[in-house]
């Protein structure tokens, strides 16, 4: 291969797989522009040397995952006064990095054959200001110190108590940590004192060392091409097939549902209009056979009340804001939900108003229109505690166009958070619930959770800039506390359907998030409710998706790439059936549920969809049996349909969409 074709693969390299996955730091992508990563790999394993994963080179060394290496470089923020210690040289790839953006850099490797190896091709690379000690990692490099930065890989969970004493003050230690080999944490340390130390989550990284990956794709695709009976015709035999959403019979999924209390109904993207339609589908089902009383979506509290008051045939109340109008504006904001939200607006009107079914959010992003609906609410009915609100929810003003910057304010500790005022606030509105909810109790409800929202988001943008492990939990349990609080409100007999992505609905046990310690809504539902509580995922092979590129950005049609080898999605489509609905439980043969009780990939598209970086940033290891207990199989999707923004002849301007 030419120089030139590794400098193309280089800068394909850095623009879709690292500046492409958020890192913005100009340095570290400038560095890695010019780092030959094709010289610390051997002869036969170049033509890998661009993939995102990592290589294992031989028994002591690994060269690590590009994205990972620039997401801890960046982390770090050096300077190029800055001195650095690496811990575990390996092949001399990161520490080439370093020397790029740091002006010595100090690295140990307990291995004496790789250090040797390491420092003769970085003098060939002429990469100034660089040591390498053949040492005890663990201990580090304590005489050379302190240093500005620390750089720690590949897992230096039970070394940071000793290495953080080697950090000058102010300087920073980057680390990733974690149980599973495959999913690492990466954690930064930073030295505020002489015993002081700040410890941030920086980000859930997945790892895939790109060798081991693939001998164990070929094998099991071996496998699978093996004489007699294979899982794909096991599944194939097992399925309830169907044509399409309309045709599905859903009696044997109804029956097996039986008298759950709690049915949670997936989606494997944001932008899939038979996922949609699927899901209102069985709802129109439960709803009509079942007596569920009310749908709960993963949507905003204000947002959906609108719709609320729309299918139960409640009053209107002028509004200055339109529902549903932030981004991703088409994950609700759709033809398929307005086609079930007009059946159930329908459905409503044969029923009295006691009995008709309510539409919920669970969400916790809407911060400010909650605080709108809760003082909007005590000007009618409290005007003076309305004033109280208005002076305690003024605290989060400065931040009303961007909720997510106040997260960032509020580390600083100049400014102080506002958990007391929004917590205040929503105490005081518990304390007179009686007296309220005595004047209209539906407006009182609608009043007190969306104090309860503003407390919650409130803490969510403080704590999404701590790590994605406590921002999500901290959303999930919000999600699930809102779920319980519907349950009581509506009485003991009601049973409810939610709709959520897989990734909240499917039981988080059963994925990789377990190892990172996060939690979700179908895994609190389990344990909550039991056998009362039935989980639903979805998936698909192929077709198209409305989703963005960035957060933020416009809403494409996008063409999804067909699934990865190793995937769930990958066996279901060597099925050969279109459509079908997968019982995880009997009457399945115990042989195929056995089978697919072997860890798999699993793909999840949310909002955003790169196909770029297919793997890395919509892949996760699961164990599907134990993650649902029905999955629902579409081998070709398309994309929902956006609702147009502009006014549509013959809707009232009240109307829930606001269309």
């Amino acid at each position: 291969m030419l120089p030139t074709d590794y400098e193309r693969l280089r800068a394909a390299m850095v623009d879709d797989q690292i500046a492409g996955r958020g890192v913005h730091a100009g340095a570290v992508l400038d560095a890695m522009r010019t780092l030959p990563r094709e010289d610390f790999v051997p002869e036969h394993l170049r033509e890998f040397a661009y993939e995102d994963a990592a290589l294992r080179i031989d028994a002591h060394a690994t060269i690590p995952q590009p994205y990972l290496l620039a997401i801890m470089a960046e982390a770090l923020a050096l300077d190029a006064q800055a001195r650095v210690l690496e811990i575990g040289t390996g092949t001399g790839y990161a520490t080439a990095l370093l020397a790029r953006l740091a002006s010595k850099v100090h690295s140990v490797e307990r291995d004496g054959a790789t250090a040797a190896k390491a420092a003769a091709l970085l003098r060939r690379l002429h990469c100034p200001h660089v040591q390498i000690v053949h040492g005890d990692a663990n201990r580090g490099l304590p005489e050379q110190g302190p240093y500005d930065a620390i750089l720690v890989h590949p897992d230096g969970a039970d070394i940071v108590g000793e290495l953080k004493p080697q950090l000058a003050i102010g300087g920073r230690m980057v680390v990733s940590v974690g149980k599973d080999p495959a999913v690492r944490e990466l954690v930064r340390v930073t030295r505020m004192g002489p015993e002081e130390y700040a410890v941030e989550d920086i980000a859930d990284i997945r790892v895939s060392p790109l060798d081991v990956d693939r001998i164990r794709i070929r094998a099991r695709d071996d496998a699978r091409r093996a004489p007699g009976a294979t899982l794909q015709q096991g599944i194939a035999h097992a399925c309830e097939r169907f044509a399409n959403v309309d045709a599905a019979d859903l009696e044997p999924l109804l029956a097996r549902i039986g008298d759950a209390r709690v049915v949670l109904l997936g989606e494997a993207t944001h932008g899939s209009s038979e996922f949609y339609r699927m899901r209102a589908r069985i709802s129109r089902a439960l709803i009509e056979r079942k007596n569920f009383r009310f749908v709960a979506i993963e949507g905003d509290w204000p947002d959906t009340a609108r719709i609320d008051r729309y299918v139960r045939h409640g009053p209107h109340r002028p509004s200055t804001w339109t529902a549903f109008a932030r981004f991703p504006v088409w994950m609700w904001r759709n033809e398929e939900v307005r086609a079930f939200v007009e059946w159930l607006r329908g459905h409503n009107a044969t029923l009295a108003e006691r009995d008709r079914v309510a539409f919920h959010g669970l969400d916790l992003y809407s911060l400010y229109n909650s605080i709108h609906a809760v003082v909007g609410y005590l000007d009618d009915v409290d005007p003076p505690t309305a004033s109280i609100a208005r002076r305690r929810y003024g605290c989060l003003t400065p931040w009303q166009s961007d909720p997510a910057n106040y997260g960032y304010a509020a580390l600083n500790a100049q400014y102080h958070s506002c958990e007391h005022e929004v917590v205040s606030m929503l105490g005081e509105l518990l304390r007179k619930q009686q007296h309220y909810a005595e004047r209209d109790g539906e407006r009182f409800l609608d009043a007190a959770q969306n104090a309860r929202l503003v407390a919650n988001a409130e803490r969510y943008y403080r704590t999404m800039y701590y790590g994605s492990r406590a921002s999500w939990n901290l959303r999930d349990s919000h999600m699930f506390d809102t779920l319980k609080m519907l349950l009581a409100h509506h009485g003991p007999d009601s049973k409810a359907i939610v709709w959520a992505h897989n990734s909240h609905v499917g039981d988080a046990r059963a994925t990789e998030m377990s190892h990172r310690g996060e939690h979700n809504i179908g895994q609190l539902c389990r344990v909550e409710f039991g056998c009362g509580a039935c989980l639903v995922g979805f998936g698909t092979h192929g077709g198209t998706v409305a989703a963005a590129s960035d957060w933020d950005g416009p809403m494409e049609v996008k063409t999804i790439r067909p699934s990865l080898p190793g995937s769930y999605e990958r066996l279901f489509h060597e099925t050969a059936v279109a459509n079908f609905v997968l019982p995880l439980r009997s009457p399945v043969p115990g042989e195929v549920l056995a089978d697919l009780s072997t860890g798999r990939l699993e793909r999840a598209i949310g909002v955003l969809y790169r196909p770029a970086t297919e793997l890395q940033s919509h892949y996760f290891q699961a164990l599907l049996p134990r993650q649902f207990d029905e999955y629902i199989w579409f081998d070709q999707t398309s994309a929902v349909t956006p609702l147009p923004t502009g006014t549509i002849e013959g809707f009232p301007e009240t109307y829930p969409f606001g269309v």
